[in-house]
């Protein structure tokens, strides 16, 4: 049997009602005309308000991809998960901010998980967030591609940078590692530079913060060695998350549209390359660098066991970490666990309705990514015919 075919210890923490209604909804998803027919139904305005349709979405695809409306509903769901030896790291996945209040808002909500996690170091081990939670993308793209700024959008932008430090701050203070998440392309050059000033300031000792590459873009593989270039020269310690990515389609409609070189790789092949060789780079600068691998990904999963293996690294080391979504991938996240590694799920919460946009994404990335949707159905069904249900 393959590392990760092992389903009684993929779908252990789930019933068999829980373990049917799983297999029912991937088979919605497998369907890209009702994955579209849904996205389309869910951005209009009064969709989430029609009665019936809120219990329905929270008792289907909310209840299988987010942890809650408010982290303490979220921590019952990470103490569940911890028993089968996987940490949570909870993700405010509410998005569409506008006002420097709601950026305000989010910074706060970042700042009340950090001593949560301090309370809670094996459930909860990383706090996380969305360099955009805090500030609009179109002052990162101006501030990234050095654009005339009005007086108001500079003083936005020295509202980003401190609403950053100061989440990056409390994290080092608390002792507890903090993680940016990455994004679009035209905002990420900004706040790669802003994550590299955080991480020289912050990570002198050990790695408190974390930046995250998406290794679709053929430019990433070059960009964590040159970081790991500087932070060698300049004395601290480097942390990276590296996921393949989230966003090729529009990524590359824009890039076509203002006429500038298209930032993703040419295909999948070289997507995977680059993203096992920053794993093994990372492993064999493991004394510098923190890695946590956030990958649905098999091969690379069971390819990170083995350079652990290989180099001895201890499996508990807080340098290397696995990462899956939550409702994703648990023959990978729950085996992983039961073989002692750091693995993590990524737990959304937060309102229905502000939460809607990241699970429409779910919804099509999963239909989108080839074979996520059949590799998740299947094992599910398997587990079923191995239970006889």
């Amino acid at each position: 049997m393959a590392l990760f075919d092992d389903t009684k210890t993929a779908f252990e923490a789930k019933s068999n009602k829980e373990l049917k209604k799983a297999k029912r909804l991937f088979q919605l998803m497998a369907s890209p005309f009702l994955t579209r027919l849904g996205a389309v139904f869910f951005k209009l305005p009064f969709a989430t308000n029609l009665p019936l349709v809120k219990p329905i979405i929270r008792n289907t695809i909310y209840k299988h991809f987010v942890g809650g409306e408010t982290p303490e509903e979220c921590l019952k769901v990470a103490n569940e998960l911890y028993r089968y030896g996987i940490s949570s790291i909870m993700d405010y996945s509410v998005e569409g901010q506008e006002s420097e209040e709601e950026f305000d808002h989010v910074k706060d909500e970042i700042l009340s998980l950090i001593p949560l996690s301090k309370q809670h170091p094996n459930e909860i081990p990383i706090v996380v967030f969305k360099p955009t939670g805090f500030g609009s993308i179109d002052i990162f793209e101006k501030v990234g591609l050095n654009l005339p700024m009005s007086e108001q959008e500079k003083q936005k932008w020295e509202n980003i940078k401190t609403r950053i430090e100061e989440v990056c701050q409390s994290a080092h203070d608390h002792g507890v590692p903090i993680m940016a998440d990455a994004e679009h392309s035209w905002m990420q050059d900004a706040a790669d530079d802003l994550m590299d000033e955080m991480m020289k300031k912050f990570n002198k000792d050990r790695c408190v913060v974390w930046s995250t590459l998406q290794m679709y873009r053929h430019d990433r593989l070059e960009f964590l060695k040159k970081i790991h270039r500087k932070s060698v020269e300049e004395n601290y310690f480097i942390g990276f998350k590296i996921v393949r990515g989230a966003y090729m389609e529009l990524e590359r409609e824009r890039a076509k549209e203002k006429g500038y070189k298209d930032p993703i790789q040419p295909n999948k092949d070289a997507t995977d390359r680059d993203y096992n060789l920053a794993l093994e780079y990372m492993i064999e600068n493991i004394d510098r660098i923190s890695i946590f691998a956030g990958t649905h990904n098999e091969y690379s999963s069971e390819l990170l066991t083995r350079l652990i293996e290989e180099n001895g690294i201890d499996k508990k080391s807080p340098k290397v970490w696995f990462g899956q979504l939550y409702g994703m991938s648990d023959n990978i996240s729950f085996k992983l666990g039961d073989l002692g590694y750091n693995t993590s799920k990524y737990l959304p919460y937060g309102p229905i309705k502000k939460v809607m946009p990241y699970l429409i994404r779910r919804a099509e990335e999963n239909t989108s990514v080839a074979g996520q949707t059949t590799r998740e159905l299947s094992l599910i069904q398997r587990e079923i015919k191995r239970r006889n249900i």
